[in-house]
């Protein structure tokens, strides 16, 4: 009894005891089971209070958001694959590695390439040299053709003089002053004079026409744009960058992902030897039914969670797009039933949804994760 007194809460329970017992002998109907049975009423009405509230949320909320799990991680892949062909003489990556843009990926042997370089120098250089001889050429054909034209003259000249000596001979022959014979040599220097005319005459318009098939070559130009040295110095440019090719760097930073190449492998132009996933710019493509994208608009907020870190960490995005076809509509052998026994089924539309780039850097997400996707629409 004396720990009883000293006992706050012994001393309160005997108190409520004792009250108890004095309800129950006032009323003979107050019991143990009637008390059990209103704590009974007060929790159930508790509970439908509860249920209410929360069905009211369900209810309420749901006609602002929607929802769906067919969600994927998505990525704009950047494809590695080589500019030239040639054998791959290293590789310095391997699968999951994450490169930044312009690490070297692979190397090609080079060696055919460095020829190749050599060869197009050589051209280079030759047309220059080739260039240089036509205004060379430009210039000598015009030192001929003042040649031909003073031969020309000279010859005009000469057939005037001969041509006056042989008329006063055939004055000199009427009067038989001098032989027939010599009246005939005079003739002769005539035919001869005219002749040499002829040739004269013959020789510069051949020198001219020389000269404008040289000018032809190099008229409108310089030595540095004439269409025979920008030629050579194209394929030179050509030889070098894919010299430059033969080391293939990153496009873009990322992970690396499905290599295929091997060291010895020859590989050509266009073959894609890995892939490269840009971790920094994923996104979701989340399949909503049709019926539920009549309020879906571009900008509105998102919320998702990925399986792979479960309900603990929550992404926030918004909607980018939404696709302009469903997937059975891009199918490579779409479904085109024209025979009558047709059913409907509710289609999918892709909506492509951007995630915040600093919870991507926090949580990073590979392609292909299932992602659970909210798209709340009074946003």
């Amino acid at each position: 009894m004396q720990f009883r007194k000293n006992n706050p809460v012994s001393a309160g329970q005997a108190k409520i005891d004792q009250d108890i017992a004095t309800a129950e002998d006032a009323h003979p109907g107050f019991n143990s089971h009637t008390r059990q049975r209103a704590f009974t009423l007060l929790a159930l009405l508790v509970f439908l209070v509860a249920a209410a509230g929360l069905s009211y949320g369900a209810i309420i909320g749901s006609a602002h958001r929607i929802t769906t799990d067919n969600a994927y991680v998505n990525a704009e892949l950047a494809q590695v694959t080589p500019l030239v062909s040639g054998a791959v003489a290293d590789i310095k990556v391997k699968d999951t590695q994450f490169v930044h843009e312009g690490d070297v990926l692979v190397v090609l042997d080079d060696k055919d390439l460095r020829l190749s370089v050599a060869r197009a120098e050589a051209h280079f250089w030759q047309a220059q040299r080739r260039v240089r001889g036509y205004f060379a050429n430009d210039l000598a054909l015009g030192a001929v053709i003042a040649s031909r034209e003073a031969a020309l003259t000279s010859a005009g000249a000469d057939l005037a003089h001969i041509e006056r000596e042989y008329a006063r001979r055939q004055n000199l022959a009427r009067d038989n002053a001098i032989s027939k014979e010599e009246l005939a040599v005079a003739g002769n220097r005539v035919d001869q004079a005219t002749a040499a005319l002829s040739v004269a005459q013959a020789q510069l318009e051949l020198a001219r026409a020389d000269r404008d098939a040289n000018r032809a070559l190099i008229d409108d130009t310089t030595l540095q744009n004439h269409p025979e040295i920008k030629a050579a110095e194209v394929q030179l440019q050509q030889a070098e960058w894919n010299l430059e090719r033969s080391v293939i760097r990153a496009p873009l930073d990322g992970l690396i992902a499905k290599r295929s190449v091997q060291i010895g492998q020859r590989v050509q132009a266009g073959a894609t030897l890995m892939n490269i996933v840009p971790l920094h710019e994923v996104f979701v493509s989340a399949n909503f039914k049709e019926v539920q994208l009549k309020d879906v608009k571009v900008g509105q907020a998102v919320t998702l969670k990925a399986d792979l870190y479960g309900d603990q960490y929550i992404y926030n995005g918004k909607v980018a797009g939404i696709a302009g076809g469903t997937g059975a509509a891009f199918a490579i052998i779409p479904a085109q039933n024209a025979t009558g026994n047709w059913i409907k089924v509710v289609q999918r539309l892709p909506v492509r949804i951007e995630i915040d780039p600093n919870q991507l850097r926090q949580r990073p997400l590979r392609i292909g994760l299932s992602m659970e996707t909210t798209i709340h629409l009074e946003k």
